[in-house]
């Protein structure tokens, strides 16, 4: 699936099965919501926390997807083609880190 696929299909799922967008204030405050849920598991998965019985069950994969579904909708309701919008952000990171990524002697 392409990001326009991805696009389009949402859309179509949100005007068919969920009837309408949420308020683009309301879907931000939902995408918070699912990167705070994103960043709990992959704490508990990576990092030093340990895992609570509640998210025991919860799916990295799933968590990343609902946060890639809130974003979408966001770019949908914002007139934003995601396409256009990564391809312009490769060329800016591009030019931009060229060589700064190369002299760090971090990296």
């Amino acid at each position: 699936m392409t990001i326009k696929d991805a696009q389009q299909k949402v859309d179509h799922w949100i005007k068919t099965v969920g009837v309408r967008y949420f308020s683009e204030l309301t879907n931000m405050a939902i995408l918070t919501e699912e990167v705070g849920e994103l960043a709990r598991i992959m704490a508990r998965t990576y990092g030093d926390q340990s895992f609570k019985e509640s998210d025991k069950t919860k799916n990295l994969a799933d968590e990343m997807a609902d946060v890639l579904w809130v974003l979408i909708c966001l770019a949908n309701q914002t007139n934003i083609d995601l396409t256009e919008a990564l391809q312009k952000n490769f060329e800016k990171k591009s030019i931009r880190d060229r060589d700064r990524h190369q002299q760090n002697t971090k990296l």
